[in-house]
């Protein structure tokens, strides 16, 4: 952390004497709940202090990542011209079949986000995976700024510092007008966002709901189950809809529903706008990280993208056997991920949720010998260990005041594919930073800077 910061986080924690942090972690369990700010049953933070960024912090991630997004962005385009470039990416037969629906000019997202790791203090920022199909955590993180507004010690701390949030639910639904726009809607649309009525973010759902209805736009909630397509047009208990805000998987979607199915009847026949699209899984597939990374594709990619890509993604390969170059130098690759195992993750190709992630420093050699061999069968990639950022914070626990370091990440949104805005910040004590997996939470993002 910058010094400035550094300074912050210090006077934050001494304005939590024990009666402080008592009735902050009071009423921040009191806001979770009337705000039913939960995943499952699990409340979203159980921690006292917001996560802050300088300025300065904040204009190193924004502009570092431009370079990084139109690389992202000419991965899309090579993948979806050329059946070549994309099998590089490992797609599904149903994913394949689906692609051309996809309707040329339209952004194949309208929200994405990237996952990283951002070490302030040496201006070291690391994407360990895209997320470009179902971005969830926007709405939590509006939500839980508003909350931390309303405690004691961030009134508090606002004497000595200007802070600023982002909240983005405003990008998100102009995001979603852009690209329905571009696809061509001709009438002020009707939204559903979809997904199984059983999951845990449910709650963020709503959050989002409430959100586009007070900007006027009609938007319901729709489990797939419930809909069907007749008379040329998508229904929902009688609710048309003109858009669907999409968090169900594709993969789940499918696999639950088969691939002839209302929705997609209604893409395929252009009635209905889905947001993002079938293409944009590619990109959400880990191996994108892998064809960004992998040297043979560099003639891809301007001096300045590849430059980004050199500095933010680390050295990721699609686990397969066969050569390849590692620190410029050529390696057989399992040999080579059998004698280094404390230096890179497996991770399968399209998985979420942290599910299938093998650490290979905290692996026994039995394990990663058998974990190697499970990438053979079903797509993984390999990735670099990067550097996990630890921080200290506060948390009333057992009766008293409690500072504990946290694993820390870095999960910027992005907009059209081009813009970010917003930041979610995950903790856990887990070095696997997921709170679908079970181990972490959530604290709304702050930039500040000390009053004058």
């Amino acid at each position: 952390m910058t010094s400035m910061v550094n300074d912050a986080v210090e006077y934050y924690h001494n304005l939590l004497t024990p009666d402080v942090a008592e009735e902050a972690d009071f009423q921040l369990r009191k806001k979770l709940r009337e705000r039913n700010l939960y995943f499952g049953d699990r409340p979203l933070c159980v921690v006292l202090r917001p996560y802050f960024y300088s300025e300065r912090n904040w204009m190193f991630l924004n502009s570092g990542l431009e370079k990084l997004l139109e690389a992202f962005n000419i991965v899309h385009q090579v993948c979806i011209q050329d059946p070549k470039h994309r099998s590089y990416l490992m797609l599904d037969d149903y994913e394949e079949q689906l692609i051309p629906y996809d309707k040329a000019g339209v952004p194949p997202w309208s929200s994405s986000r990237l996952d990283m790791f951002y070490v302030t203090d040496k201006d070291v920022l690391k994407c360990v995976e895209y997320n470009a199909e179902t971005p969830a955590g926007i709405g939590y993180a509006d939500m839980l700024g508003e909350v931390f507004s309303e405690l004691e010690p961030f009134k508090r701390f606002q004497e000595k510092y200007h802070t600023f949030m982002m909240p983005a639910l405003d990008n998100l639904a102009d995001a979603l007008i852009d690209a329905y726009l571009a696809w061509g809607g001709q009438r002020f649309p009707q939204i559903a966002i979809v997904d199984w009525r059983e999951v845990p973010t449910l709650t963020e759902h709503e959050i989002t709901r409430q959100h586009f209805e007070r900007k006027g736009l009609k938007t319901i909630l729709a489990d797939p189950r419930a809909m069907e397509y007749k008379d040329g047009a998508l229904w929902a208990d009688g609710f048309r809809i003109d858009m669907i805000y999409k968090r169900v998987l594709y993969s789940e979607l499918f696999a639950t529903m088969g691939i002839d199915n209302p929705i997609t009847r209604a893409m395929r026949d252009g009635n209905v706008f889905i947001t993002n699209s079938i293409s944009a899984k590619m990109l959400a597939k880990k191996a994108s990280l892998a064809f960004l990374s992998d040297t043979e594709n560099a003639h891809f990619f301007s001096a300045d993208q590849l430059a980004a890509i050199n500095t933010h993604i680390p050295w990721t390969r699609v686990v397969k056997e066969g050569k390849t170059t590692y620190e410029g130098k050529v390696v057989d690759l399992l040999p080579f991920l059998s004698d280094n195992r404390d230096k890179f993750v497996l991770k399968p190709n399209d998985e979420y949720g942290g599910r299938g992630v093998v650490l290979g420093w905290e692996a026994s050699s039995d394990g990663w010998e058998a974990a190697l061999k499970q990438a053979l069968i079903v797509p993984h990639v390999v990735q670099e260990r990067v550097e996990i950022v630890q921080r200290n914070f506060p948390m009333w626990l057992n009766g008293e005041l409690d500072i504990s370091p946290r694993y820390v990440d870095a999960d910027p949104y992005v907009f059209g594919g081009k813009m970010v805005y917003g930041i979610m910040t995950r903790l856990s004590p887990l070095s696997l930073l997921n709170v679908t997996a079970g181990g972490g939470s959530i604290v709304p993002t702050v930039l500040i800077e000390k009053r004058r």
